[in-house]
């Protein structure tokens, strides 16, 4: 009877079994490299394609940006979906695409009669995950003289459709306190 032993003889019958693994062990090794090198590129293109809707998110936010400031209602609410909702600080939400056009058409008119114009930092915190994208920063609201206005902050959602992001929730707020009631507003204590 033969057994296959570590330290074979010269002249002894071939170790099959041996070699049997070995062309097992091979085969393994092989599927990992595939599947290494396969998960490589699948988080090479991840991260390209993240890359890419991160650019495209700025994209959008530098395109509302100067549409703002150039009070083209139609432009800004053009980035928005159907049934996006606005959601501005001390007043009534925006729900569908109608009411937020409505609601830019009057705030850039506004803004552009006052001389005041809008901007967002560039470095803004942008994250996706599938179809969705979020983007935090900060914007700036200045006079003609150059002079703030106003300093907040704001978040965004995206949603992508047909290939192409467009915002579906949008709210922000400012950084300077609330302001005082009035005093006519404030009802006097009861003795």
């Amino acid at each position: 009877m033969y057994h296959a032993s570590p330290r074979r003889r010269q002249g002894s019958m071939p170790d099959i079994q041996g070699k049997n693994q070995m062309i097992e062990l091979k085969k393994v090794a092989r599927f990992f490299a595939g599947f290494f090198l396969l998960a490589g590129y699948t988080a090479a293109a991840s991260a390209a394609a993240a890359s890419t809707d991160e650019a495209a998110i700025h994209a959008i936010t530098q395109a509302w940006v100067k549409a703002y400031n150039a009070a083209d209602a139609n432009a800004v609410s053009a980035l928005y979906a159907e049934q996006a909702v606005l959601l501005p600080p001390g007043a009534k939400a925006a729900k569908g695409k109608a009411a937020i056009q409505a609601y830019f058409a009057k705030d850039t008119a506004e803004s552009a009669k006052a001389g005041v114009t809008f901007s967002v930092d560039p470095k803004s915190d942008v994250g996706t995950s599938g179809d969705l994208a979020w983007e935090s920063g900060t914007y700036a609201v200045k006079a003609k003289s150059g002079a703030s206005v106003e300093i907040g902050k704001y978040l965004t959602v995206y949603k992508k459709s047909g290939g192409k992001w467009l915002i579906i929730r949008d709210t922000w707020n400012s950084d300077a306190p609330p302001a005082p009631p009035s005093p006519a507003s404030v009802t006097p204590a009861k003795k």
